[in-house]
C-alpha cells in the first residue's frame, strides 16, 4: 500500500518497466520506454484577492452588467476588474479554501409577518435557517463575493491541455479568464472544470481569473457558507490525455478487475496511443496485475477502454483494514513514451444489503452505526482545512461511529479519501431530488467523482422530498435511478423518506431509508419483507453542553438524554431497538456534530445553531458521546454526569447518570454509597441523591470485580488555563493545522464547569489562529478572532501552519495561569 494521498500519487510513474500482456494464446512481452508525463495538478489557493460586489448597485459590483451588452460580445470587456492594469491592491488577500459567511456578523431582523406556531407548537424563524448571517436578497452587500488572481504560464506549458477545477463554490459561480466569460456552474456543492487554453496567454503575459459568486439563494435549509470554499487545481496534460474522472475500477473479491479507462485525443493529428494499466499490493512488490491496449484516436476524439485482469489473494478492504491498492494508469505515445499518468486508489471488497439480516462487508455482517453531518466546524465555517477533517473523522471513530451520511449534499473529496483510509462506510447524497437536465447532470458528476471510493455503499438521491410518496416522485426516482446504475450498477439507491412509506419513490429505490418514525419500521417490514432498511436519520435528541437544567427563556436543554423533537427520540428510544432488530441494516444519528444554521428546539433569535450533536461546533463531547461509545464499542468504559457545582442547591435533589457498558454501578457521594445498579444494555443507570459539596464517584463492575472509575469533584475559582493540542507535528504544506482546546481548571487543578473567561490566543512563530468556538449555541462572538468565551469550561482555537519552524500557542484571560503549547512546522 503506498502511504499517499490522491495528490501526491498524481506525482510520477516508475521509470521504466515491463508490461505482459496476453493475447492470442501466446504472451507478449512490450518493453515501455521512459515515462514523462507532462499532467500536473496544481493547489491553486493562494494568491487570491477577495471583495464583496453587489446584488443590486451596478457601481458596487464593479460595473458588471453596467449595460445589457455583457453578453453581446466575448472579450476583455466583460467587466472593468478583468483588465489586466486592474488594481486590486485594495481587495483583501485570502487563500482557499475561504468561506465569507462565517466572517459576517450575526444579524437579527424582526420578520416582515408576524410568526406562527406551526401544527406541533414550534415557531420558526426563516432567517434561522442559516444561522442568522446577512446572506440572501434582503442582504445585497454582503451576498456577492468576487475573487481575483494573476498568474502566468511558463513556456513548457505551450501545446498543453489546461484547466482550472473547482471543488465547490457556494454557489452561483461565474469564471471569467482575460475578460471572457468561460463557464457559470449553479450548484454549491457539485465540483465543476473550466477548460482555459483558448482564453489563455502563453507568453509571459500575466492571465487573469475572475470568479463571481452570488450566495444570495440557496440550496438547503441549514448553514451553507458563502464563496470558494474547497479547493482549486490547476491541471497541465498532453492533448492526448485522460480527462477528470476518466479511470472507473471496479474490483471484486475474487480478484478480477475491471477498469473503464477515458482517453481524449484533444489535437487535429490522428494518434495511435496504448494505455496501461497495473497495480500492486505492496509498495516495493512486483506488479499483480497488468493490462495493456493499443487504440486509435481520431482528431478531437475520445474513447472508452476496457480491461480486465486478476490479482491472486487481493488484500481487502475493510473497516478494521482499510487496504488500499493503487492503480496505475499510463498513457504512452507511439513511440513509447509516457505522456499521461494518473494514480487511483481503490479497495477489493464487497457489499451487501439484506431484507432479514441487514448490511454486509466482505460476507460479515455489519451494523451501521452511522451519523449524519453537515460541512460546518466552529471557527472556519464551510471552509474545513484537509486536516480538521480527519480530526472530526476521528471524533467519530473515537465514538464507535463505522458509517457516515453526507447530508444532504456532495462532501468535499478529501472526506472520502479520508474514508477510504480510515475505515468509514459512507452515503454519498444528491442535493437535487431532480430529472431535470440540471438534476441530473448534477448526480451524474457525484457519482462519477466517487465511484472508485470503497467507502461509498449507497447513493442516495433525495432526502424527505415532497414528491417522495407521489406518482410524480416515482417518475423522477425512475429516472434518477437509471443513471446511476448506468454509471455504476454495483451500489444500490437510497432516499431518506419521513413519509409515504409504501407509496411513490418506495417502489423505485433499492434500501428504504427511515428518517425517524421508528414505530413503522416493523410494520414496514412485514409488508414489504424483501426490502432492506436503514435508518437514515434517527435519534434527534437536543441537548447543549454541560448543562443540566431546561431553560427555555435561554434557550438551553439538559445534556441528559431526554429531550427529542415530536417528530424524534432519545438516544434510548431508538438504538437499542435498531441492535436489536437483525433486518435493521443500522442508523445514522441527527447529528454526529452541532452545525450552524437550523437552530433546534429554539428557531428564534439568539439560537444561532443546531443542539443535536453528539459532539458540539467545536467537537467537544457532549454526554450523549458517552451513550453511544459505551455501546457502539466494545472497550469498558464508564462515563458519570453531571459536574457537582450546584451552589445554591445544597439539599435539593440532582440526578446523577452514567453510561457504562459494564455489568453494575455503583455511586458514593463523599464516600458514601447511594447504591448498586444493574446496566441493562442499551440504556444508563440513574440515582437521585441531594447535593452536597464535595465527591460524587462511581464504580463500574464485571464480574463483580471493579474494572473502571469516574468521578466528579466540586471546583473552586478558575485559576488557570490548561492548552492542549491534538498534535505537535505539523506539515508546511499551508493548509496543516492544530486544533487546540483551552480548559478552565481550578487552583487544585479540577476542570471548572461553569466557567466562561475570555480567553485569547497568541501565536508565535509561522502560523496563525484561523478560527475559535466554544460550543454555545447562543453565541455571537466572532469565529474569525483571536479570543473567545469560555462555555461551560471549554473554548477552542484553530492553528494553521503559515511556514517553517516552531511555534508557541499560549492561552491566556485576566487573573488565570496561562496555558502554552509547543508545535513544529516542518
Amino acid at each position: 500500500m503506498l502511504e499517499l494521498n490522491r495528490r501526491h500519487l498524481l506525482a510520477s510513474a516508475a521509470a521504466t518497466f515491463a508490461a505482459v500482456q496476453a493475447g492470442a494464446g501466446q504472451a507478449q512481452t512490450v518493453v515501455m520506454g521512459e515515462v514523462k508525463s507532462p499532467r500536473q495538478r496544481l493547489r491553486f489557493d493562494t494568491g487570491w484577492r477577495f471583495a464583496f460586489g453587489h446584488l443590486n448597485d451596478v457601481e458596487k459590483d464593479f460595473g458588471f452588467g453596467s449595460d445589457q451588452r455583457t453578453y453581446a460580445k466575448q472579450g476583455p470587456d466583460a467587466t472593468p476588474v478583468a483588465k489586466p492594469d486592474y488594481d486590486d491592491s485594495q481587495w483583501r488577500p485570502v487563500t482557499l479554501p475561504h468561506d465569507w459567511a462565517v466572517e459576517l456578523p450575526f444579524v437579527h431582523r424582526e420578520p416582515k409577518t408576524p410568526l406562527k406556531p406551526d401544527d406541533h407548537g414550534s415557531v420558526w424563524d426563516p432567517a434561522a435557517n442559516h444561522g442568522y448571517k446577512p446572506l440572501g436578497r434582503d442582504y445585497p452587500e454582503t451576498s456577492v463575493g468576487w475573487y481575483r488572481k494573476t498568474f502566468t504560464l511558463d513556456a513548457a506549458d505551450k501545446g498543453k491541455r489546461i484547466s482550472l477545477e473547482f471543488d465547490g463554490v457556494f454557489r452561483d459561480a461565474m469564471v471569467i479568464i482575460n475578460g471572457y466569460i468561460v463557464r457559470t456552474n449553479e450548484s454549491g456543492y457539485t465540483p465543476f472544470r473550466v477548460e482555459l487554453n483558448d482564453f489563455l496567454n502563453t507568453d509571459d503575459k500575466p492571465n487573469t481569473v475572475l470568479v463571481r459568486v452570488d450566495a444570495s439563494l440557496g440550496e438547503g435549509w441549514f448553514y451553507e457558507g458563502a464563496g470558494i470554499y474547497r479547493h482549486v487545481w490547476l491541471v497541465k496534460t498532453n492533448p492526448v490525455h485522460i480527462p477528470q474522472y476518466g479511470v472507473c475500477v471496479r474490483a471484486k473479491t475474487d480478484g478480477t478487475v475491471e477498469v473503464t479507462t477515458t482517453v481524449r485525443n484533444d489535437s487535429d493529428v490522428k494518434k495511435t496511443v496504448s494505455i496501461l494499466n497495473k497495480l500492486k499490493q505492496t509498495t516495493n512488490g512486483p506488479f499483480e496485475g497488468i493490462a495493456l491496449t493499443s487504440v486509435n484516436l481520431k482528431a478531437w476524439e475520445m474513447q472508452d477502454i476496457v480491461q480486465t485482469f486478476s490479482v491472486d489473494k487481493p488484500r481487502l478492504w475493510s473497516l478494521t483494514d482499510p487496504f488500499l491498492n493503487v492503480l496505475e494508469t499510463i498513457v504512452f505515445n507511439e513511440t513509447n513514451v509516457g505522456i499521461d499518468y494518473i494514480a487511483t486508489p481503490f479497495g477489493f471488497r464487497d457489499i451487501k444489503f439484506d431484507a432479514q439480516n441487514g448490511f454486509f462487508l466482505n460476507g460479515k455482517s455489519v451494523k451501521l452505526k452511522g451519523t449524519c453531518n453537515h460541512q460546518d466546524h466552529a471557527g472556519v465555517g464551510a471552509a474545513i482545512p484537509d486536516a480538521l477533517q480527519r480530526w472530526r473523522l476521528q471524533q467519530l471513530k473515537n465514538m464507535g461511529c463505522n458509517a457516515y451520511r453526507a447530508s444532504h449534499n456532495p462532501p468535499t473529496p478529501e472526506l472520502l479519501d479520508l474514508c477510504d483510509e480510515m475505515g468509514i462506510l459512507v452515503i454519498d447524497e444528491t442535493r437535487l431530488m431532480t430529472s431535470s437536465p440540471e438534476g441530473l447532470a448534477q448526480l451524474e458528476t457525484l457519482i462519477r467523482r466517487d465511484r472508485n471510493h470503497p467507502s461509498v455503499i449507497l447513493w442516495s438521491i433525495g432526502n424527505e422530498e415532497p414528491q417522495q410518496g407521489t406518482e410524480r416522485g416515482a417518475h423522477i426516482a425512475r429516472t434518477m435511478k437509471r443513471l446511476c446504475n448506468d454509471l455504476d450498477p454495483t451500489r444500490l439507491i437510497t432516499a431518506a423518506m419521513d413519509n409515504g412509506y409504501g407509496e411513490g419513490i418506495t417502489e423505485v429505490i433499492d434500501v428504504m431509508g427511515f428518517n425517524y418514525r421508528d414505530h413503522l419500521i416493523d410494520d414496514f417490514h412485514r409488508k414489504f419483507p424483501n426490502m432492506p432498511i436503514i435508518g437514515s436519520e434517527t435519534a434527534s435528541t437536543v441537548s447543549t453542553r454541560g448543562e443540566y437544567i431546561k431553560d427555555d427563556a435561554a434557550h438551553i436543554v439538559p445534556a441528559y438524554d431526554t429531550t427529542a423533537p415530536w417528530w424524534a427520540t432519545t438516544a434510548e428510544g431508538w438504538w437499542p431497538h435498531f441492535e436489536r432488530q437483525p433486518f435493521i441494516a443500522g442508523g445514522f444519528i441527527w447529528t454526529g456534530f452541532d452545525y450552524r444554521g437550523e437552530p433546534t428546539p429554539y428557531s428564534s433569535w439568539p439560537s444561532v445553531s443546531s443542539q443535536f450533536g453528539a459532539l458540539d461546533t467545536c467537537g467537544f463531547p457532549k454526554d450523549n458521546y458517552w451513550y453511544y461509545r459505551a455501546w457502539w464499542r466494545p472497550e469498558p468504559l464508564l462515563h458519570l454526569f453531571p459536574h457537582w457545582n450546584w451552589e445554591g442547591k445544597e439539599g435539593q435533589d440532582i440526578s446523577v447518570w452514567a453510561h457504562s457498558n459494564a455489568d453494575e454501578i455503583e455511586l458514593f457521594v463523599n464516600g458514601k454509597s447511594a447504591g448498586r445498579k444493574t446496566v441493562v444494555k442499551g440504556f444508563h443507570v440513574e440515582w437521585t441523591v441531594p447535593y452536597q459539596p464535595g465527591k460524587i464517584e462511581a464504580f463500574a463492575y464485571k464480574a463483580g470485580k471493579v474494572i473502571l472509575k469516574d468521578k466528579r469533584e466540586t471546583a473552586g475559582a478558575p485559576a488557570k488555563i490548561v492548552l492542549t493540542t491534538d498534535r505537535t507535528s505539523l506539515i508546511n504544506d499551508g493548509m496543516d493545522c492544530a486544533v487546540l482546546k483551552a480548559e478552565v481548571f481550578d487552583a487544585k487543578g479540577r476542570p471548572v464547569p461553569r466557567a466562561d473567561n475570555l480567553i485569547t490566543f497568541a501565536v508565535s512563530g509561522p502560523a496563525a489562529v484561523i478560527g475559535v468556538g466554544n460550543g454555545n449555541p447562543n453565541s455571537h462572538e466572532a469565529d474569525k478572532a483571536s479570543q473567545r468565551k469560555a462555555f461551560n469550561g471549554l473554548c477552542s482555537a484553530i492553528v494553521q501552519v503559515t511556514g517553517v519552524g516552531g511555534i508557541t500557542v499560549t492561552a491566556s484571560a485576566d487573573g488565570l495561569t496561562s496555558g502554552k503549547v509547543i508545535l513544529k512546522s516542518a
